[in-house]
């Protein structure tokens, strides 16, 4: 027996990572740091979206992807001050990154990107200290993939988790870059 279900039936999912608003506007910039490209978003609540990649056009199709309930607005001046704060953190992460952030995202994920936050520059966790941390029924790979959803690189440190063996591994945004960031928050 096939059972089928119309979408007009179908509920919005609950957990979903995005709850839109009415008037969900997003201001972004795109700059060019030491990691290629940057893009910083902000919604009225504070700073929701902190892509790296290499390609401004990328960055702006993956931040439309993540928020396709939002109208997105590309403006300098909106998101100029959380732009500064992010080069200079990039620059000199010993002197941390103070942001008012807008995370979305399941209460798993938020949980997990709140104790990331409590992660001191130049300190590294593993998947499963972390999730330790958050429950000792929480598993190391539920952490990993809650890092993975991160969409607001550098102020959820997710560079800063590491493998059980101390080996780097498994980030978003690549692999060199966690390496660089790593380090640069090691040597200061």
């Amino acid at each position: 027996m096939n059972c089928m279900i119309g979408t007009d039936t179908l509920r919005p999912d609950p957990l979903a990572n995005v709850t839109p608003t009415a008037a969900d506007v997003l201001s972004y910039a795109i700059a060019d740091c030491e990691l290629g490209k940057v893009l910083i978003a902000r919604s009225t609540k504070g700073v929701c979206a902190i892509l790296l990649g290499i390609d401004a056009g990328e960055l702006a199709a993956d931040l439309a992807a993540r928020f396709p309930q939002s109208t997105l607005v590309a403006s300098e001046a909106m998101a100029k001050d959380d732009v500064a704060r992010v080069l200079r953190y990039i620059a000199k992460p010993a002197n941390g990154l103070q942001l008012t952030l807008d995370t979305r995202g399941t209460p798993f994920q938020r949980r997990v990107w709140e104790k990331l936050q409590t992660i001191a520059v130049g300190r590294r966790v593993t998947y499963t200290e972390l999730a330790h941390w958050l429950s000792p029924f929480s598993h190391p790979r539920a952490v990993a993939a809650a890092c993975a959803a991160n969409p607001i690189a550098l102020a959820i440190p997710c560079h800063r988790v590491v493998r059980s063996n101390g080996a780097l591994s498994g980030y978003r945004w690549g692999l060199e870059r966690k390496r660089i960031l790593i380090e640069k928050e090691t040597s200061a």
